[in-house]
C-alpha cells in the first residue's frame, strides 16, 4: 500500500514523492534517447511571434471588450513540436510499421516509449516549468508524450507571458473569448513550441442531424405507423454482419473509445441495449483531469454521446466500449478528450463524430500548406505510431461545411457558401466517413413487406431489414427550407490544407487535384431515410410533446414516441464497431493504426472492389437550399471513388474475408479488464482515500505484471500486481476540486492490456471558525442593453481564527430584472456560486455575468455550458418561478430548469470566469436546431443595487455580504 499526499497545486509533482529519486520534472520507465533542444536562457525579453496562433474567428469586427484580468483559465498547455530529425525518424517508424516486409510492421509503441523517442528532453521541460512558474503559471501536469506542459492561469498572467490580449467575441449573437492577437513566447523556446492551446472556447460540432422533412414517414418496423427506422439488427443485415457473429466474431479482446463533450446517464445505454436485444453492459468512463466537474448537457452533446456508446457497442457486443470525455470548462471541447485519448492510450479504435470545417481551424491559413490544430495533427501521429486507428465523421452540411447560416455576420456569405471539408475527417491519419440513404423514389424504399422489409404486424418488429438496400449520397435538403439548420447531406470535397496521402490512389474516380479527398467510405446517414434509433435524456432529439426515450422498448411509455435521428454521427460508430470485428477475426490483438492504406488497397482490386464494397454511383451532396446557396455546386457520386461518398458502402464480411490477417509479429492476447474503484468518491481535503485497482482476465489466471497509474494526466507511476490481480494504494488532496486516477496494464505475452479510471471530488469542509469578507469589482459595472458584463466577488477568509470552508454566493435582484441572465464561474446545483477556501491566507474569487439579452437563456442550447441561467431564480431565498409581476416564455422558464440538473456536479475547485462566459458556441450546436418562437424582453434601461451574500455551507452565522450598482444603459 502507498501514500500518496497533494501539498501542491502543481499535482504532478506530489506523484514524484512515492519515489526514492525525483530529480527531473518526469521520471522515466524508459531510457531518453533525445537530446536538449533548448540552449539558451528562457527570457521573457527577448520574444518571437508563433505564427498562425490567432483564431481565425477572433476577428475586430466583433470585439466585445477584453476579458476581467482575474479571470482564470485551467489546462492551457504549451505544446511542442518534434525536431526535424524526430519528424522524419517518426514518418519513416510509421512506414516500416505500415510494411509487412519490415521487422517492425505492427510493432507499436506504448507512450513512455513513443516520449523517450519522440518526446522533449527532460532538462528541456524543467526549463519551460520554470519559466511557466516564473509567470505565475501553477503545473497541473506534463504529457505522458513529454510533447506539453499543462497549466492554470489568470488571463493576467497569459497576457503578460504570452504578449496578447484575451477578449470577448460577440459571433453569430453567442459571446466567445480568444486572444486578439497572435501569441508570442521568449526566443530561447519559440523553436521548440507548436502551440499554446486552450485559450479560446471555440468548439467542435456533433455531426448528429436531426429528421428534416416531418411529412416522410422513414421506412424497426412500427405496430403503430408501419414506418421502419434502423436498429442494431437492420445493420447487422443489410451491412453483412450477421456472418461474423454467427462465427463468433463479436469485437471480443477489442477496445473502442468514443470521445465526446458531455457526461451520459449510464441508464440510457442499458435502455439500449435492452430494447434492441443485446447484453446490459457498462462504459468504462474517462474524465479528462483539470477540464472541470462531469456534467451532462442536455443540448446534443448528450445525445451524441449516447448514441456513439450504443451504435458502437451494438455492433461490437464484445468489445470493451471506452468514453472519454470533459466536464463543464469552457475551453475544453471534444479535441482534448481525443489528446487524452491518444496520450493515455485508451483504446485500439477511436470514434469522433465531432468536426469544424477547416476554416474555422486555429493554426489554420487556407492554401498556404500551413497544418490545421497542429496540436491535434502532433497527436494523430503519435495514436498512429502506436496502433489507434481513428475514425471521424465527415460532416452533415455538404459540399459547404463552413456554413452556419447567412445574415449572422460571421463567417462572410462567400466563406460560408464555398467548398469545404470537416476536420478531423481531412487528416491524413483519419478516417472519414461520409453517408448515405435509402432512395425515396426506389422500390427499396416501400414498407409493405416487399424484399426489403417484413411487414407491419401487430407489435414492433425490432429487426426488419431482409437484407441490402441500394443506397445513394445522403442529401435530404429542401429548397423551401428557410433559416438555419436546413442542410442536409453527406460532406464531402478536397480539403484545402492536406496534400493526397500516398496511399489515396488506385481506385477510378480519385482527382488527380493533390489534395487529400474525403470521405473514405460512407453508411446510412439520413435521418429521413430511414434514421437510426437511440436512446437518451436529452430532449434536444425528442419530438413535440415527447416526455421520456425509451421507457418501453424504444418507445416512450406515455406518448409512444420513437426517439431517432441520422447523420454521419452514426456511420462513424457503426464502422468503429465492424473495425473491432475485423481486428479480432485477422489477429490484430494490439491495433491496426491508419487503417487507410489497407482500404485504399482492397478497393484497388477489382475483384475485392465488387465482393466488399457496395459501389454508390447515383446521388450528390449539392447545396439544394436555394435561401442558403448562391452555387448548388457539390460533388455527385460515380463509379468507383468519388468525394460524396468515398470507396462506397460494405460488405461487412466481406470485406473482413478480404483483410489481410496479422502477419503473426503480435501474438493472440487474452483480453482483460482494469477496474479502479474508490473507498470514497467525494473525500475531503487532506483526508485518506483508498482506491483498487483490479485487472481481470476473460478467461485463465489471473493477470500478473505491471499497472501505470496516472493523476490527473501526469507522470505514469510502474507499480506491481499482487497475486490477486490487484494494487491498493492511498492518497489524501490539500485542495479541492476533481482529481482523476487511471491505472493502465500493461500487456505482457498472455494477457493483453486494459485501462480503467475514476473521478472523486475533493470538497472542503468548514472549520466552522473565524469570518468571512466580501467585496465586489467594480463597484459600479455599466452595460449596453443586449449585452453583458462581469463582476468580480471576492471571498476573503479571516485568519485568526483561521476560517476554511465552501461558501455559496446568491443575489438579490428587484423584480424588474426577473429576464436578467446570468450565473457564477463556480456554482452548485441551486445555481448559487461556490468558493472554496482551503487556505486562510488565500482569498478566492468567482465572477459572475449579467447579460441583458435575455435570449441568451431563452433555450437549451443557448446556455450551453456557460453557466447562465435567468437570474430571477438565483434571488437569496427564492426557487424559479414559472409566473408573477413578470412571467417569463416557457423556454426561458425550461431552460432554467434544464441547467439545474446541469450543475448538479459543479467544481469544487475554483472555476474560472472561462467556465461561464461561453454561450452556446458555433461548433458546439446541433445543426438542426428548432426556431425559438417566443418573445422575451430584454431587462429595462436603468440603475440597479444589487447585493452578493456569502455563507458558509455549514455555519450559517458564517456570512457576508457586497453591493455594487449596476447600470443597463
Amino acid at each position: 500500500m502507498k501514500t500518496m499526499t497533494a501539498s501542491t497545486p502543481q499535482k504532478f509533482l506530489w506523484v514524484c514523492t512515492l519515489l526514492t529519486a525525483c530529480s527531473t520534472v518526469v521520471p522515466t520507465a524508459v531510457a531518453q534517447l533525445v537530446a536538449p533542444r533548448i540552449h539558451a536562457e528562457i527570457a521573457s525579453a527577448e520574444q518571437s511571434t508563433l505564427k498562425n496562433s490567432r483564431h481565425p474567428l477572433a476577428q475586430v469586427q466583433f470585439d466585445a471588450g477584453r476579458m476581467p484580468s482575474d479571470t482564470r483559465l485551467d489546462g492551457i498547455s504549451v505544446v511542442f513540436n518534434r525536431s526535424a530529425a524526430q519528424e522524419a525518424d517518426l514518418q519513416a517508424l510509421i512506414a516500416a510499421q505500415q510494411n509487412p516486409a519490415s521487422p517492425q510492421y505492427r510493432q507499436w509503441l506504448t507512450p513512455e516509449q513513443f516520449a523517450a523517442r519522440f518526446g522533449m528532453a527532460d532538462a528541456d521541460l524543467n526549463k519551460v516549468q520554470s519559466w511557466l512558474e516564473q509567470q505565475g503559471f501553477s503545473i497541473d501536469s506534463v504529457a505522458r508524450s513529454k510533447n506539453a506542459i499543462h497549466f492554470t492561469g489568470t488571463v493576467r498572467q497569459v497576457e503578460a507571458a504570452f504578449q496578447t490580449e484575451m477578449h470577448f467575441y460577440k459571433i453569430e449573437g453567442k459571446q466567445h473569448f480568444a486572444p486578439s492577437t497572435a501569441l508570442s513566447v521568449p526566443s530561447a523556446l519559440a523553436s521548440t513550441v507548436l502551440g499554446i492551446t486552450n485559450l479560446d472556447d471555440f468548439r467542435p460540432q456533433s455531426h448528429v442531424a436531426k429528421r428534416k422533412n416531418s411529412s416522410v414517414k422513414p421506412a424497426f418496423t412500427s405496430s403503430v405507423s408501419g414506418a421502419v427506422h434502423f436498429a442494431p439488427g437492420d445493420i447487422a443485415t443489410v451491412y453483412d454482419i450477421k456472418p461474423l457473429y454467427n462465427a463468433s466474431i463479436t469485437g471480443t479482446g477489442q477496445s473502442i473509445t468514443l470521445v465526446g463533450q458531455s457526461a451520459i446517464a449510464v441508464s440510457d445505454i442499458e435502455a439500449f441495449q435492452s430494447a434492441a436485444g443485446l447484453t446490459v453492459k457498462d462504459p468504462t468512463q474517462f474524465l479528462v483531469p483539470n477540464s472541470g466537474t462531469s456534467t451532462v448537457y442536455a443540448d446534443g452533446d448528450e445525445s451524441e454521446s449516447d448514441l456513439d456508446l450504443e451504435w458502437s457497442g451494438a455492433i461490437a457486443p464484445g468489445a470493451t466500449i471506452n468514453f472519454v470525455y470533459v466536464g463543464n470548462g469552457s475551453n475544453y471541447g471534444v479535441f482534448d478528450s481525443l489528446v487524452y485519448a491518444i496520450d493515455q492510450k485508451i483504446g485500439t479504435i477511436i470514434s469522433s463524430s465531432y468536426g469544424q470545417c477547416e476554416a474555422s481551424l486555429p493554426g489554420t491559413t487556407l492554401g498556404s500548406g500551413a497544418s490545421a490544430e497542429p496540436a491535434l495533427e502532433s497527436a494523430f501521429e503519435q495514436a498512429t505510431a502506436q496502433g489507434q486507428t481513428i475514425v471521424a465523421a465527415s460532416g452533415d452540411d455538404g459540399s459547404t461545411d463552413c456554413f452556419v447560416g447567412l445574415g449572422q455576420g460571421n463567417p462572410p456569405a462567400s466563406e460560408q457558401e464555398a467548398l469545404a471539408v470537416d476536420y478531423p475527417g481531412s487528416s491524413a491519419y483519419v478516417t472519414s466517413m461520409g453517408g448515405t440513404e435509402i432512395s425515396s423514389s426506389s422500390s427499396a424504399y416501400d414498407t409493405s413487406g416487399t424484399a426489403y422489409w417484413l411487414a407491419a404486424t401487430g407489435s414492433d418488429a425490432i429487426t426488419s431489414a431482409l437484407q441490402y438496400i441500394p443506397e445513394v449520397a445522403w442529401n435530404d435538403e429542401d429548397s423551401s427550407c428557410t433559416g438555419t439548420g436546413c442542410l442536409s447531406a453527406t460532406g464531402g470535397g478536397a480539403s484545402s490544407l492536406f496534400t493526397k496521402p500516398s496511399w489515396q490512389t488506385g481506385v477510378a474516380g480519385i482527382p488527380s487535384d493533390g489534395q487529400r479527398d474525403v470521405p473514405d467510405i460512407a453508411l446510412y446517414a439520413s435521418p429521413d431515410l430511414p434514421g437510426y434509433l437511440f436512446c437518451s435524456s436529452d430532449p434536444a432529439d425528442w419530438f413535440q410533446g415527447q416526455q421520456s426515450s425509451c421507457t418501453s422498448g424504444f418507445r416512450d411509455s406515455s406518448t409512444e414516441d420513437l426517439t431517432f435521428a441520422g447523420g454521419t454521427s452514426f456511420a462513424t460508430p457503426i464502422f468503429s464497431g465492424i473495425l473491432a470485428l475485423i481486428n479480432q477475426k485477422q489477429g490484430y490483438t494490439t491495433g491496426q493504426g491508419l487503417v487507410n492504406p489497407t482500404l485504399y488497397t482492397l478497393a484497388a482490386d477489382s475483384a475485392t472492389y465488387a465482393s466488399a464494397f457496395h459501389d454508390i454511383t447515383s446521388g450528390n451532396n449539392d447545396c439544394l437550399v436555394s435561401a442558403d446557396c448562391s452555387s448548388s455546386t457539390g460533388f455527385s457520386a460515380g463509379v468507383g471513388y468519388d468525394q460524396a461518398t468515398g470507396l462506397g458502402s460494405i460488405d461487412a464480411t466481406a470485406l473482413a474475408t478480404a483483410w489481410p490477417a496479422s502477419s503473426g509479429t503480435a501474438p493472440t492476447l487474452i483480453p482483460t479488464t482494469t477496474t479502479v474503484t474508490a473507498s470514497n468518491s467525494a473525500p475531503n481535503v487532506n483526508t485518506s482515500d483508498t482506491f483498487t485497482i483490479t485487472v481481470a482476465a476473460a478467461s485463465g489466471s489471473t493477470p500478473a505484471g505491471i499497472v501505470n497509474l496516472t493523476v490527473d494526466g501526469g507522470t505514469a507511476i510502474p507499480e506491481t500486481l499482487t497475486s490477486n490481480g490487484t494494487f491498493v494504494y492511498t492518497t489524501s488532496f490539500s485542495t479541492a476540486g476533481p482529481y482523476t486516477i487511471l491505472a493502465a496494464y500493461v500487456a505482457d505475452t498472455t494477457y493483453a492490456g486494459s485501462t480503467g479510471s475514476v473521478t472523486v471530488n475533493v470538497a472542503t469542509v468548514s472549520s466552522g471558525n473565524g469570518t468571512i469578507t466580501l467585496t465586489s469589482t467594480p463597484s459600479t459595472l455599466a452595460v449596453s442593453q443586449g449585452t453583458s458584463g462581469t463582476e468580480i466577488i471576492t471571498v476573503t477568509p479571516s485568519t485568526s481564527p483561521a476560517y476554511t470552508g465552501t461558501v455559496y454566493l446568491t443575489v438579490s435582484l428587484p423584480s424588474s430584472l426577473d429576464n436578467l441572465c446570468g450565473g457564477f464561474s463556480n456554482s452548485n446545483s441551486a445555481g448559487d456560486g461556490v468558493v472554496s477556501i482551503s487556505n486562510a491566507a488565500t482569498p478566492v474569487t468567482n465572477a459572475m455575468v449579467l447579460d441583458t439579452n435575455a435570449s441568451d437563456c431563452a433555450s437549451t442550447g443557448a446556455i450551453r455550458k456557460s453557466g447562465l441561467r435567468p437570474l430571477r431564480s438565483l434571488r437569496a431565498g427564492n426557487t424559479p418561478k414559472n409566473s408573477g409581476a413578470n412571467p417569463v416564455p416557457l423556454t426561458v422558464a425550461f431552460a432554467g430548469l434544464l441547467l439545474v440538473g446541469f450543475l448538479g456536479r459543479s467544481s469544487r475547485k475554483l472555476r474560472g470566469l472561462a467556465g461561464l462566459i461561453l454561450l452556446a458556441g458555433v461548433g458546439l450546436a446541433v445543426t438542426a436546431c428548432s426556431s425559438i418562437t417566443d418573445t422575451v424582453s430584454n431587462p429595462p434601461k436603468g440603475t440597479y443595487s444589487l447585493t452578493v451574500t456569502g455563507t458558509d455551507s455549514v455555519t450559517s452565522s458564517i456570512t457576508n455580504n457586497t453591493t455594487f450598482s449596476f447600470v443597463i444603459n
